[in-house]
């Protein structure tokens, strides 16, 4: 069964939450602030974080930065009523794998919840090790090395990373790299998160050449030459 952390300080919400959660067979542990989450989340293992932007005791996009970079790379979805799209990009840029906006359609983040958790299951599952140029990508152990030094990608970043590569010198049109990475849930997707994911890649991957090209009104391609 997965479990999912609910961090959410709106209690009758998070109450409905977490009924139609459950109705779908996933145990869900409800915090109301940021300590607790912590908490829960070194102690315990979930399949996926829902988090709130504004909390008691912090925010969530900083919540979420920092767990991501002490390496921890389970799905986060936001879940706020922060709805403009400068947030949007904000919670992508700190490491969130989706955004959904309140109020929200159940069926839709039921869905948005489905696809998430069975993308970092197959990332978890895939039992590979694919060396490309100085990276070497474990795709059983979802880990990226750089000349031996660990980088930390998001699930979201491992995915577009490992399809660019299984493809490199091609170029990979926009469309195509939101089939791979989002399949049937990317109607659900901004085109613009596309963006963000490439543009915090590249960040990741090292500042000594641009591994990844953008071939203009096209999408993109990746090298190690």
């Amino acid at each position: 069964m997965d479990k999912i952390l609910l961090v959410e300080d709106d209690m009758p919400l998070a109450m409905a939450t977490g009924f139609a959660l459950e109705t779908e067979g996933y145990q869900v542990v409800h915090m109301a602030n940021l300590k607790d989450a912590r908490n829960e989340l070194e102690q315990n293992q979930f399949s996926l974080i829902l988090l709130d932007v504004n909390l008691p005791d912090g925010d969530g996009y900083t919540f979420c930065k920092t767990i991501r970079d002490e390496g921890f790379t389970l799905p986060i979805i936001f879940l706020t009523a922060l709805d403009e799209e400068v947030n949007v990009v904000q919670g992508l840029e700190v490491g969130a794998d989706d955004y959904v906006t309140k109020p929200f359609r159940v069926r839709e983040l039921i869905s948005r919840i489905k696809a998430n958790i069975r993308r970092s299951q197959v990332n978890q599952t895939a039992g590979d090790i694919i060396i490309f140029g100085a990276f070497r990508i474990d795709m059983t152990g979802h880990k990226v090395t750089k000349d031996g030094e660990v980088i930390n990608l998001t699930p979201s970043e491992f995915r577009l990373f490992t399809t660019l590569v299984k493809n490199k010198n091609q170029t990979l049109t926009r469309s195509t790299l939101l089939e791979q990475l989002w399949d049937i849930d990317g109607d659900f997707i901004d085109d613009n998160t596309l963006s963000v994911y490439v543009k915090r890649l590249r960040e990741k991957l090292g500042n000594d050449k641009d591994y990844i090209s953008t071939i203009r009104g096209v999408g993109y391609s990746i090298s190690d030459k």
